[in-house]
């Protein structure tokens, strides 16, 4: 059983930066994807980032340059970097684990951010 705990939410200025991280506990293979997703009021919940160990990762057009993903092998852990926010950025942002030999996804409980002047 794979718990993910996450941190590093919060209330932040357009044009500001926010770091989010996520640990997980448990068995976490490299070939598991860890990535961040999240869900704004009224809408369905959408890919922010993921990354595979040791691969490529793979962003949403609406934050590539923005946000950067990482990756800790060793501590079971993945980074989202959140530079430039804006308003629409606004989100309860999850981190999600997936196993695709179980075919299994973990998720966290969420974090707020919230993007406003």
């Amino acid at each position: 059983q794979v718990q993910l705990v996450e941190s590093g939410g919060g209330l932040v200025q357009p044009g500001g930066s926010l770091r989010l991280s996520c640990a997980a506990s448990g068995s976490i293979s490299n070939f598991y994807t860890m990535g961040w997703y999240r869900q704004a009021p009224g809408k369905q919940r959408e890919l922010v980032a993921t990354i595979i160990g040791g691969g490529k990762p793979n962003y949403a057009d609406s934050v590539k340059g923005r946000f950067s993903i990482s990756r800790d092998n060793a501590k079971n852990t993945v980074s989202l970097q959140m530079n430039s926010l804006k308003p629409g950025d606004t989100a309860v942002y999850y981190c999600n684990v997936y196993n695709p030999v179980a075919v299994t996804n973990y998720w966290g409980q969420g974090t707020q951010v919230t993007v406003s002047s």
